[in-house]
């Protein structure tokens, strides 16, 4: 019997030559799934551990992106059900449909849309709309990956498909929060003393329970560990900072050095206690996440009505 502390290495080894192409895939869609590429990450991840934790029941795994993908899936409904926004399960439709295959104008239309569209489609035909349209999932890949039928899932994609077009014809306002002068004070704080490479600045902000979270890569908690966070930032000159949104949420957008208004490479996430940093979410490693980011660049000039 393969003792417990082995199947990280049978894991790595049934995933790991792949894993890096496959983790990308995976974001995309559970990012469309859920509406968001930040908490896409955190399904991400719940699948990955959920792999780890079933792979000794599973192993050999005949189909391991296919056996990855389901988990992800699955994990992307336990995710919205905590969330009550899985009220549309629907009874599955035995009818023969044939489905069309897509214009090449129709598929990149498909891809391009953004993750708020997708999330006013029924959970299971934003799935099977996914999986096929923007990932490029056969029928029968599909129906392994979601336990629907074939002719479900072609009732499925037909109602999506229309549907989709429909919601992407008839877009929906979304109003920007507004920061108070607090958070542009915290976060232009940030952004300035990381810039004037002053990170001894930004590690007095540290708060003792400290956690920063390199997405992907490690995950560090407490001052000390922390504050060697900031050394690996402070051994290059590549980066530079702007404050902006992603999805809504207050946010430092990392560029390569030049023009702030050129598109950022990744973003890190703060949270504070008071004025002290409490977590750090840096997605350095996980640009992947940029790919379907709802991104806005701020300009952190307080103004009087902030302040009152």
């Amino acid at each position: 019997m393969t003792a417990p502390a082995a199947w990280s290495e049978i894991f790595a080894a049934t995933f790991g030559p792949r894993l890096g192409t496959l983790r990308p895939k995976l974001h995309r869609y559970c990012a469309r799934m859920t509406g968001s590429v930040i908490d896409a990450e955190d399904v991400l991840q719940d699948a990955l551990a959920k792999a780890m934790e079933a792979l000794p029941a599973a192993a050999p795994i005949a189909n391991p992106e296919g056996w990855l993908f389901r988990i992800a899936h699955n994990a992307a409904l336990d995710f919205l059900r905590r969330r009550s926004r899985l009220a549309d399960l629907i009874t599955e439709e035995e009818v023969d449909m044939v489905v069309e295959p897509l214009s090449q104008t129709e598929a990149r239309e498909i891809a391009a849309t953004s993750l708020r569209t997708f999330m006013r489609l029924p959970v299971r035909e934003r799935s099977s709309v996914i999986l096929m349209d923007v990932l490029g999932y056969s029928l029968r890949e599909i129906c392994s990956i979601t336990g629907v039928t074939l002719p479900a899932l072609k009732a499925l994609l037909h109602r999506g498909r229309i549907r989709l077009r429909d919601v992407a014809a008839d877009p929906v306002e979304r109003l920007l929060p507004v920061l108070s002068a607090a958070e542009k004070e915290l976060l232009a704080f940030y952004i300035d003393r990381f810039n004037a490479r002053d990170f001894d600045a930004l590690r007095q902000r540290l708060a003792e329970d400290v956690k920063a979270d390199l997405v992907g890569e490690v995950v560090m908690h407490g001052r000390s560990q922390v504050s060697s966070y900031f050394g690996n930032y402070s051994r290059e000159d590549r980066w530079r900072l702007g404050a902006g949104l992603i999805e809504g949420r207050p946010a430092v957008l990392v560029f390569e050095q030049g023009p702030i208004s050129s598109h950022p490479a990744y973003f890190v996430l703060l949270n504070w206690a008071g004025d002290m940093l409490h977590t750090i979410r840096d997605f350095r490693y996980a640009q992947y996440a940029m790919e379907a980011a709802d991104i806005r660049i701020l300009d952190l000039a307080i103004s009087k009505d902030d302040r009152s």
